[in-house]
């Protein structure tokens, strides 16, 4: 198996051995989309520590649910009024954000994007993010090729972030598609393909039990989904009960984004067939080392070549691998996920 790591190790490199002023009085923001989900738990983690080894005060703050837009904006407003030097946002609604994103650059705060790009990708100083594309395309041809000739009579349920559709599950959704080998139409947007093995589209809110009632609702709509796609692990989790209540989970391959340890374990338990791991301890921490630098002598952090964003790579973790399709072992995703 081959591992695939699409961060720019050079840089990344050069940032964490860069000598920054010391951090006391300088304060930071690490504003997420919720403070349940555990992939914004771990981000939390890499924030805080690095912060606290850099002697940044950090101040954390996150939507009520996912899809808090307006929790986000007051804390944005928080940030500019307590004179923080930069921010990390996770942003729930990725265009309605932007103007208040420019005001706390007007005022002087970097505003780095992670794992969501806004809209557009450059309303924020930077993005640290996983290529959300290309993960959504690994487990699409990972899916593709497992099923081999029955991916051409597939019937595909895709569950989805939200009906405002930021960025993050866009590009993951159009990622998938495309890895399965399906026409998206608009890159832009999901829900406009006419492919007739897409069976629809429905929204999870990024948990469990929004998974479980997606999944729920495509499956009264064709009991014959034998592909489920989803944003990420907690609402395939949910997809996989629903499916167990009607005595399909052994005959559905699912496949995800995130990589967290009980995702991963999902993978190891067959709950997942695959997923794409992201590395959010890492865009944290490298985050706060880009506001450290930010405070000490204005530089900007750069994106990885060829790309408009800092990509911090990603990884398919299956133990079922695919011809053409690069993967690591779920003992390897257990080592790293989320690291």
């Amino acid at each position: 198996m081959k591992k695939l790591l699409l961060g720019t190790v050079c840089a990344m490199t050069a940032m964490a051995g860069a000598a920054f002023a010391d951090g006391h009085g300088i304060s930071a923001c690490l504003i997420t989309k919720t403070d349940t989900n555990p992939f914004f738990v771990k981000m939390r983690e890499g924030a805080t520590a690095k912060a606290e080894e850099l002697g940044i005060t950090l101040n954390s703050y996150a939507g009520k649910v996912d899809g808090d837009h307006e929790t986000q904006v007051q804390a944005i407003e928080t940030c500019i009024a307590n004179g923080a030097k930069g921010i990390l946002l996770t942003a729930s609604d990725t265009s309605s954000i932007t103007p208040v994103v420019q005001q706390a650059r007007d005022a002087g705060l970097l505003v780095i994007a992670l794992d969501t790009p806004l809209e557009p990708i450059d309303a924020a100083d930077m993005t640290f993010a996983t290529d959300n594309f290309l993960a959504g395309e690994l487990i699409g041809a990972w899916a593709a090729a497992t099923l081999g000739d029955a991916a051409a009579d597939a019937k595909i349920g895709m569950l989805d972030l939200a009906i405002s559709q930021p960025t993050v599950g866009v590009l993951r959704d159009q990622g998938f598609l495309t890895g399965f080998g399906i026409d998206v139409k608009d890159p832009n947007k999901w829900g406009d393909e006419d492919d007739a093995r897409i069976v629809g589209n429905d929204v999870t809110s990024g948990n469990e039990e929004g998974g479980r009632r997606a999944m729920e609702n495509l499956l009264a709509k064709d009991p014959s989904i034998n592909v489920v796609y989803t944003i990420n692990e907690p609402a395939a989790a949910g997809a996989y009960e629903a499916l167990k209540a009607i005595g399909r989970e052994n005959d559905v391959l699912i496949v995800s984004v995130d990589g967290g340890c009980p995702g991963v374990q999902n993978v190891a338990d067959g709950v997942i067939g695959a997923t794409s791991q992201q590395y959010p301890l890492l865009m944290a921490s490298l985050g706060i080392e880009a506001i450290a630098q930010w405070a000490k002598d204005g530089t900007k952090p750069a994106a990885t070549e060829g790309k408009a964003f800092f990509d911090t790579g990603v990884s398919l973790v299956t133990d079922k691998p695919a011809d053409g399709v690069d993967s690591i072992s779920v003992a390897e995703g257990t080592d790293r996920c989320w690291g």
